[in-house]
């Protein structure tokens, strides 16, 4: 099984979401355009048999990252995604208004 830190996290802009195969199945984060250059990020999802094992983590961070280098704003409509960014300072810039 792959650890969290060796994911192979894909971006898929035509579907709107970061993910990543884990032992055939797929964690997701799903996001939807919010305004110009702001992204909400709504969902996140990991099979029941993968959690707790940092994954949902990894893939909001690789997201948030994506979006820091890309200049653009999130409105993190998911509570996943809302915890990550108050634990993690340096991504509280990327928050628009509410």
């Amino acid at each position: 099984m792959q650890t969290a830190h060796s994911l192979d996290i894909r971006h898929d802009p035509q579907s709107r979401k970061y993910y990543a195969i884990v032992d055939g199945q797929e964690a997701v984060l799903q996001y939807s355009e919010a305004g110009p250059q702001t992204l909400n990020y709504w969902r996140t999802f990991v099979p029941v048999p993968l959690r707790g094992k940092g994954i949902a983590d990894e893939i909001v961070r690789h997201a948030l990252e994506d979006a820091l280098e890309k200049g653009l704003k999130i409105v993190p409509s998911c509570w996943f995604v809302d915890v990550y960014i108050q634990r993690h300072t340096r991504f509280q810039g990327l928050v628009a208004s509410r």
